[in-house]
């Protein structure tokens, strides 16, 4: 006999979250094979060990559409947020192999993509900036009078970057309906944390801007929903931003090239030994939340639809060169700004 779920769950709930983190951590390793067969321009960057945090995250959100829902940032380890998101993983491949059916349409590859259809928005670089531009978008949610939060992820690199301070300025002092969530996985490439950083937890920051904060355990799904929900609930209630520090590790390099050799094989292992999917799969049979047989055909699903995704992604054509130039440029005619205009003859 189950288990009373915890409060605000659902045992649906319950194998949902676990679904989606399965298929995060098979979709990347389908794709971290891909990288090692050519068919993959550029690098591959895994959230392994973080997979609870992005499914939690965007998990937490309401997710009814561009026009009602909430709106997610994901960052360059957030692909279970993606998952979550467009719940499928088709586009997912096709972005990563650069196919012309895909997002961008095989212009690039990686996670530079969104759907503002179902309130996603594709993340840009440098790092921080995306909170800047967030603080824009949940700043017209508050003076629309819309019931509405945006939620960025960034990375404890990007807190040391002067968009980062920017954006979180301007949205507390405009009281935007945003959540932070801030990544302290304890590296940024290569610098530890503690190098680029005075503080013991990021919530530290938030002090400085009067913002809401709470830190949790990355690494545990529920525990993430339920301080991403409530920091939600402030934000959408008029309380401004909110942060919420998830603290893991990342359990690869910063991608598929480094080797990692700069960390202490032991860290490695005793963050192996606080697997996200492994505790919550244990966690979902201790509680009899969700039975052994149910867990395993939610694996079995999750295993083919990244098989087929990526068989049909490989099936699909590249883009021709000359689709570079489309949908980029615009045929009307303005006037060249002054910055780029010859100096006056004097």
């Amino acid at each position: 006999m189950a288990l009373t779920a915890p409060p605000g769950f659902a045992p649906h709930d319950l194998a949902e979250l676990y679904r989606y983190m399965f298929l995060t951590r098979t979709a990347e390793e389908h794709l971290e094979r891909l990288h090692k067969n050519g068919h993959v321009a550029g690098s591959v960057y895994r959230s392994l060990g973080q997979e609870a945090g992005a499914v939690g995250a965007a998990w937490a959100l309401r997710r009814s559409g561009a026009a009602t829902g909430d709106w997610l940032a994901p960052s360059l380890r957030a692909t279970g947020a993606l998952m979550v998101f467009t719940d499928g993983v088709l586009d997912y491949f096709r972005q990563q192999l650069s196919r012309a059916t895909g997002p961008t349409a095989g212009r690039e590859s990686h996670i530079h993509w969104g759907d503002p259809a179902r309130g996603l928005l594709g993340p840009i670089f440098p790092l921080g900036t995306m909170l800047e531009v967030m603080a824009g978008v949940t700043l017209s949610f508050r003076l629309r009078g819309e019931d509405r939060v945006g939620l960025v992820f960034t990375g404890d690199g990007a807190a040391a970057t002067g968009a980062w301070h920017e954006g979180l300025c301007l949205a507390a002092a405009q009281a935007c309906p945003l959540v932070l969530v801030l990544e302290n996985n304890q590296f940024a490439f290569s610098t530890p944390t503690a190098v680029h950083t005075r503080v013991e937890s990021f919530t530290e920051k938030a002090a400085g801007y009067g913002i809401g904060a709470e830190s949790v355990d990355g690494t545990d799904v529920l525990a993430v929903v339920e301080s991403v929900r409530a920091a939600a609930d402030r934000a959408r209630e008029g309380g401004g931003p909110q942060m919420v520090e998830l603290r893991y590790f990342r359990r690869g390099g910063h991608a598929q090239h480094d080797a990692q050799e700069y960390v202490d094989p032991a860290l490695i292992a005793e963050w192996e030994a606080k697997d996200p999917l492994a505790k919550y799969r244990a966690r979902l049979l201790d509680q009899r939340w969700v039975g052994s047989e149910e867990l395993a055909e939610i694996e079995r699903v999750a295993e083919e639809a990244c098989r087929l995704a990526v068989e049909s992604a490989l099936a699909e054509p590249e883009p021709d060169g000359p689709e570079a130039r489309e949908d980029v440029y615009t045929d009307v005619t303005v006037r060249e700004p002054w910055t780029r205009m010859d100096v006056p003859a004097s």
